[in-house]
């Protein structure tokens, strides 16, 4: 069986949706906190099982004897390590045969904050012995959507990223090269760098959403600290005001503008473009 932790979340539903393209829904299982919201997926013949990354006890009937699980690395600033050290613990004691990890673009070198816990994970699945793919995955497009919608609303975008470049992809992206690594037959220890494949600036976003949208939009620059004091008077708690923030620090000096091609070469097929990532976000809203 595939197991696909958090699959009514945004990216593994995706997945998920991805893997009934490829395998009969028999195979395919959905570890959820909430069984009721995967109704549809059940309706699809996929299996439900109760996981909850922060009650043990779910745990430990969500895997069997074989299965190959995708782990999709939970949001919990500040609470994920753990988690995701209970979810290893519980597929290595139900004797999984694989594991596949969402990690973070070059998690073990990166000096961005938001790798310590992918690093943390990372070290635990090597001490599990479970044989295992890390899908190291760059920035989500998606996570512009609220600068995007704000830029056509205000005409600026906020950041403190300076003319640095992030080589970000499509939720769809990774969820492909999640599907493709699930559904193949690889030896353990493989690690993916993944990562669109154009870099760009948010100038560039700003550039691009005013195109899009018909309406002038423009890019403007703040100190971090000004920055982070900008994200939390929005309404994000200071922890993941504070990720963010650092995130644009790293954007700045280059951290996130790798393009090795390795998450196209994967999925077959170039990266999703800014500008129809951009085009989708303002459809959506």
């Amino acid at each position: 069986m595939i197991v696909v932790t958090g699959a009514t979340g945004q990216l593994g539903r995706l997945v998920v949706d991805g893997l009934l393209e490829s395998v009969p829904a028999g195979q395919v299982v959905a570890a959820v906190r909430n069984p009721g919201k995967a109704a549809g997926l059940a309706a699809r013949g996929v299996e439900i099982r109760e996981a909850d990354y922060d009650r043990p006890e779910t745990l430990e009937r969500a895997f069997g004897p074989g299965d190959t699980v995708l782990l999709i690395s939970s949001d919990a600033v500040g609470r994920r390590l753990g988690q995701h050290q209970a979810v290893v613990d519980a597929a290595r004691a139900a004797g999984v045969a694989r594991i596949a990890y969402t990690s973070v673009l070059h998690a073990d070198t990166t000096p961005l904050a938001l790798a310590i816990d992918h690093r943390g994970t990372e070290e635990h699945i090597r001490a599990s012995g479970i044989p295992f793919t890390f899908l190291r995955n760059s920035w989500y497009t998606e996570v512009y959507a609220t600068s995007v919608l704000q830029g056509v609303e205000h005409g600026v975008i906020l950041g403190a990223a300076g003319d640095g470049r992030v080589a970000s992809a499509s939720r769809a992206d990774y969820a492909a090269a999640a599907v493709a690594v699930l559904t193949g037959e690889e030896e353990g220890g493989k690690i993916y760098e993944l990562s669109g494949d154009t870099a760009w600036s948010l100038p560039e976003l700003a550039a691009e959403t005013a195109a899009v949208s018909g309406r002038p939009v423009v890019y403007r620059d703040l100190p971090h600290a000004d920055y982070l004091r900008a994200l939390i008077d929005a309404g994000l708690p200071e922890p993941v005001a504070t990720m963010y923030a650092d995130i644009d620090l790293g954007i700045a000096q280059g951290v996130l503008s790798h393009t090795p091609g390795e998450l196209s070469a994967l999925i077959g097929r170039p990266t999703t473009p800014l500008g129809e990532s951009v085009t989708a976000l303002l459809k959506e809203a």
